[in-house]
């Protein structure tokens, strides 16, 4: 049931959405979050589709949220969305035209549930402080994503400078198969490592986060390879009896490759959006980890660590902890590269 709202106010979309939700035969709503996606016309849908997508594992109301300051007239449209694609919970998208769009605040808060999180995702580039955009003050989790800026690392550094608990970032989320799977390989065949590389797509924010996460756990010297990706396609730990290697040229089937073992093919896919925001909205507390990440993120690799680094085997069972991202330090030569397309734009990124 989708049903169209123009020229309208926060109480009438409001009252709106309970009729919806009667006439749809749902008095109630068992939503366990409210999820605000702040983000641009041309980006509403796929976010929507997404959010909707991961609704299905966290029920929430998701508050779309399109502002539209070029437009010189003042007024709120939405759209009121129950049922069908929307999964279990509801969506309710607000187009904010003219002054408006930078009040958008004023206009969600009415609309928030009573006694359950608030998390704010933005799918495009994001601010570079999100605890001080007017929707992100108020959420326990603020969700952004690093690849969707030209120049990942300038987002990350300024995140860094700018972070409060609460922040994380899908170039993060990203890297938790390939963690879960390293972590598996060195509490299978413990080894000593003597060194790291990782090789991935030029300008990969994940790809550069890895590196930096593996130098700080291991405590070894890790370098960073571009290549043509996509994402990442390769890591491997160096150690005297040969290379633990886990290579994914396609961003599909990964191959595990331990010295003294048959190679294993294993999956590694890259991970839709829906996938990700799900697993961010698993956990809403702060995450420690990452906070640590962006501490260490800029710092060169010729300078030593701050934090000397545990044993590997304590690494590995560590890192097994799913839920817990481990953190990560310092930066690479080809950090912050520009990826630009044949006319000369800012090319797309793509997920690990």
């Amino acid at each position: 049931m989708i049903i169209d709202l123009t020229d309208t106010s926060s109480s009438k979309i409001g009252a709106t959405l309970v009729q919806a939700r009667r006439r749809a035969g749902s008095p109630t709503t068992g939503a366990v979050l409210t999820l605000i996606i702040s983000t641009e016309e041309r980006h509403h849908y796929d976010a929507m589709k997404a959010a909707s997508r991961a609704s299905r594992e966290h029920p929430a109301r998701i508050i779309v949220v399109v502002g539209r300051p070029e437009v010189a007239r003042t007024r709120l449209d939405a759209e009121v969305r129950v049922g069908d694609e929307t999964g279990p919970g509801e969506v309710i998208v607000l187009r904010l035209y003219g002054e408006l769009s930078a009040h958008a605040d004023s206009v969600v808060v009415p609309l928030l549930l009573p006694d359950v999180p608030v998390v704010t995702w933005w799918p495009d580039a994001g601010p570079d402080v999100p605890s001080n955009d007017p929707l992100g003050r108020f959420a326990a989790r603020r969700i952004t994503d690093a690849a969707e800026y030209h120049k990942p690392m300038d987002k990350l550094r300024a995140r860094a400078a700018g972070y409060s608990p609460g922040d994380t970032d899908l170039a993060w989320t990203r890297l938790t198969p390939w963690r879960s799977m390293l972590a598996a390989a060195l509490d299978q065949f413990p080894r000593k490592i003597t060194g790291a590389s990782v090789s991935g797509e030029e300008g990969n924010p994940s790809a550069r986060i890895l590196a930096v996460w593996l130098r700080q756990r291991l405590n070894v010297p890790v370098s960073r390879t571009a290549d043509e990706g996509p994402g990442i396609t390769g890591v491997e730990l160096h150690t005297p009896d040969g290379p633990i290697a886990l290579t994914r040229p396609d961003g599909e089937l990964a191959t595990l490759c331990v010295p003294g073992q048959p190679d294993r093919p294993v999956a590694l896919k890259r991970r839709e959006t829906a996938e990700l925001i799900a697993e961010e909205l698993r956990r809403l507390d702060p995450d420690d980890v990452y906070a640590k990440l962006l501490q260490d993120v800029d710092v060169p690799f010729t300078e030593p660590l701050k934090v000397a680094g545990p044993t590997v085997e304590k690494a590995a069972k560590e890192a097994a902890k799913l839920g817990e991202p481990k953190p990560v330090s310092t930066t690479d030569s080809t950090a912050g590269t520009d990826v630009k397309s044949a006319d000369g734009s800012p090319a797309p990124r793509e997920s690990a």
